[in-house]
């Protein structure tokens, strides 16, 4: 397949992000990737209780053009089960996880995708870490994704900054090689845990973050900081 038409599919897992559903698919839409390479969307409602299904059909009809795939769970299933349902619909040869608020910036897909293309890795980590000039909201959370991350490298023989990230980029055929149980948030420390014993290097780049607080929104407890420790630890002794 000639690079040109090579796709990036956008995952993006969503539970009651009403208030920023919109937004995060414009700016997904507005991003210009290198090498002319498209992209399509996959959001997936993990049963949302506010407006966001109702945003995200009106935004649908609005850009007929788009490619964009809506997925729905009945009931709400954690993120790890809407990632694993959004995989099962991309047709992409590259695929990345997208967090439904505004945290991440999707311009930064441009920095991850030529490790990619360059066919010298199969997968990539946006680090929120190696940018200095991020800010983090709470140091639970700072020093907390910071403790996995070095568990991790324990673990595992390489060095990750931070394991945690959202921003995982896969080549879509390893991302779908792998089984995975996760049903939360141990999506995160399960893949990394099975890619790293596959024996593939993780390539890590520096993106920007712009945290959002509790009232905001953010989902994520320091208990599941605990979970993936343990998730770590479990992937590693089986």
């Amino acid at each position: 397949m000639a690079d040109h038409e090579k796709t990036l599919s956008v995952i993006i897992p969503s539970y009651n992000e009403g208030k920023t559903i919109c937004h995060i698919l414009t700016r997904v839409l507005s991003v210009l990737l290198p090498f002319e390479i498209k992209k399509e969307i996959v959001v997936v409602d993990d049963g949302s209780a506010d407006e966001t299904g109702m945003l995200v059909e009106s935004f649908i009809r609005e850009h007929p053009e788009v490619p964009i795939k809506y997925v729905v769970h009945d009931i709400n299933r954690g993120k790890g089960m809407a990632i694993r349902t959004g995989i099962k619909h991309i047709t992409g040869e590259y695929v990345i996880i997208q967090d439904a608020d505004l945290e991440y910036d999707p311009h930064d897909y441009s920095l991850l995708l030529p490790y990619l293309h360059s066919g010298e890795y199969s997968v990539v980590y946006g680090s929120r870490f190696l940018n200095r000039q991020n800010r983090h909201s709470y140091p639970a959370f700072y020093w907390g994704g910071r403790l996995v991350s070095f568990i991790a490298s324990l673990l595992y023989g390489q060095v990750l900054t931070d394991e945690p990230t959202c921003y995982k980029m896969f080549k879509s055929s390893l991302l779908k090689s792998i089984p995975l149980d996760c049903t939360g948030f141990e999506f995160c420390p399960e893949i990394t845990a099975k890619v790293l014993k596959k024996g593939y290097k993780i390539k890590e780049v520096a993106i920007s973050y712009t945290p959002r607080s509790v009232e905001d929104g953010k989902k994520i407890k320091w208990t599941d900081g605990l979970e993936a420790i343990w998730v770590l630890l479990k992937y590693r002794i089986r």
